[in-house]
């Protein structure tokens, strides 16, 4: 289509992983696996749960319906399905029957209740696809991957997130200079809250940390 801007293709080149060039599905495979996965198996500390401090255990009221009903009306029907192949569309007109809604509603109580994620849920589609303005795409670094979950584990999940922060934002239990991934924050947020830390003097320059770059001659 004319009004589209073409896109130049990038160069083509074998994607190299440990000095070696991946000609096959095995090896380009294990290339990008060891790239994007490697917190994989990695040892995790759980010790600094301890340092945690005890709050007032709270009641965990059942999902209502109208809770997955804003939730799923702010979703996007051009956002990519995963392996269910189910898209936001189609979840928007099945979760008009009530019956479908209280299965889905029912699923997610019990999920919470047990505490138990199901394996379903769990199934993704990984999409690599690469970075932008790369002079050459002959490194795995020069790709990222996108992770396309279940449609309905992730409308679930929104769910929960909802829940949650209106939880720990009543309780105080989130740090007041916490802005990130937080519902009505946004960058102009972390503007305001370091020309505030810099004009009250909260921060020395002395303080900051120093990066050095090379001038232009």
């Amino acid at each position: 289509m004319n009004w589209v801007n073409k896109c130049k293709l990038p160069a083509a080149k074998a994607i190299k992983y440990n000095d070696q060039q991946c000609l096959d599905i095995d090896d380009l495979w294990n290339a990008l696996h060891s790239t994007f996965n490697i917190a994989l198996h990695r040892q995790v500390d759980v010790e600094i749960l301890d340092e945690i401090i005890n709050k007032l255990t709270s009641p965990w009221p059942l999902f209502s319906r109208e809770e997955f009903r804003i939730t799923i009306a702010n979703c996007s029907n051009v956002s990519a399905p995963g392996p269910d192949k189910l898209l936001w569309s189609h979840l928007k007109i099945i979760l008009k029957d009530n019956e479908c809604l209280n299965t889905i509603i029912h699923i997610t109580n019990t999920c919470i209740e047990l505490g138990y994620w199901l394996l379903h849920f769990k199934r993704s589609t990984t999409i690599v696809i690469p970075k932008p303005n790369k002079k050459s795409y002959n490194l795995p670094k020069s790709f990222r991957s996108i992770v396309l979950l279940n449609t309905v584990g992730k409308l679930i999940k929104k769910v929960i997130r909802e829940r949650l922060q209106f939880v720990i934002a009543a309780s105080d239990f989130i740090h007041p200079s916490q802005l990130g991934s937080l519902k009505f924050k946004s960058i102009i947020d972390a503007g305001i809250a370091l020309i505030h830390i810099i004009q009250t003097g909260w921060v020395s320059y002395a303080s900051l940390p120093v990066r050095k770059t090379t001038s232009p001659r």
